[in-house]
């Protein structure tokens, strides 16, 4: 297991304090603030250590309220709003210095057979057919600012494999607010399903606000963009290992104002739709 990935089982391996009361903790790697994709994935796994035994998230939905502080712990408080005989539902508030920095409402629920169907996977490029960062630095440093190099070449504990990987380079014009992602973590993870959960609830902020950008040729490099998400809501269809090559499918239908909403659906490589994406975010021209 890579040593990014491994921290990052770390920090989503809450310190439980109270019955309903967890801490967690952020890597020190220099981030001015928090990674939204972090507090969502450490929330799920606070609230999936309130739940029985063999439940799963089927859903989540969660705001965020104020910048996270890397510097110290976040408090994660879980209340059990309900103990269903199909449904079990709770709500976690992530609090530092005194105040909520966000709050998600997760379901769990017991797989049960019923209606089957879901919407075919884009054909696109095999993941092993498009180069991955380090190649990416290797053929086009010199022509990286220096922000994109610094990207590029930091070790992360999520593979990122863009299906357009010039896109960041050279921006085309006309292009539909689309964009197709192979994702997957750096190493092996154990056979955990909940951990599998609450790492693609990390991964699932990567990339997908970016996707709102793509018809202005813009990205999330540019130095004169303020980027920030706002909300982010995840369903869980099927069971998936996100150890294993998944396609982070996205569109965004709508950008107005300061705001980018944007979706995405998540599949394996044989074509089976696990999860689905949605995310509302800023992107505003920073002020002079």
């Amino acid at each position: 297991m890579t040593s990014e990935l491994e921290n990052l089982i770390t920090t989503l391996d809450l310190e439980r304090l109270e019955v309903n009361l967890f801490r967690g903790l952020s890597p020190q790697v220099g981030w001015q603030r928090v990674f939204g994709g972090q507090v969502i994935g450490q929330a799920l796994v606070a609230a999936s250590r309130t739940v029985p035994e063999g439940w799963l998230a089927h859903s989540l939905h969660g705001y965020f309220m104020r910048p996270g502080d890397p510097a110290v712990p976040i408090i994660y408080e879980v209340a059990r709003d309900r103990d269903g005989r199909s449904f079990v539902t709770r709500r976690v508030s992530a609090i530092q210095h005194g105040a909520p920095i966000f709050t998600m409402a997760a379901s769990f629920h017991r797989r049960e057979t019923g209606f089957e169907h879901q919407l075919p996977m884009p054909r696109v490029p095999d993941p092993e057919d498009l180069p991955g960062e380090k190649e990416m630095l290797a053929r086009h440093a010199e022509r990286m600012p220096a922000n994109m190099r610094r990207y590029f070449s930091r070790e992360r504990p999520i593979e990122l494999r863009p299906t357009r990987p010039m896109h960041y380079l050279e921006p085309e014009a006309g292009l539909a607010p689309l964009q197709n992602v192979w994702i997957r973590a750096t190493a092996p993870l154990p056979d955990d399903r909940a951990l599998h959960q609450c790492v693609l609830a990390y991964a699932s902020d990567m990339t997908i606000l970016d996707t709102a950008l793509v018809a202005h040729r813009r990205s999330f490099f540019d130095a004169d963009l303020m980027l920030a998400s706002l909300d982010h809501a995840l369903w869980f269809h099927r069971d998936f290992r996100a150890d294993e090559w998944l396609l982070y499918a996205q569109d965004s239908p709508s950008a107005s104002g300061a705001l980018g909403f944007t979706r995405g659906l998540i599949f394996t490589r044989d074509g089976r739709l696990v999860a689905s994406v949605t995310q509302e975010g800023l992107i505003r021209l920073r002020r002079e």
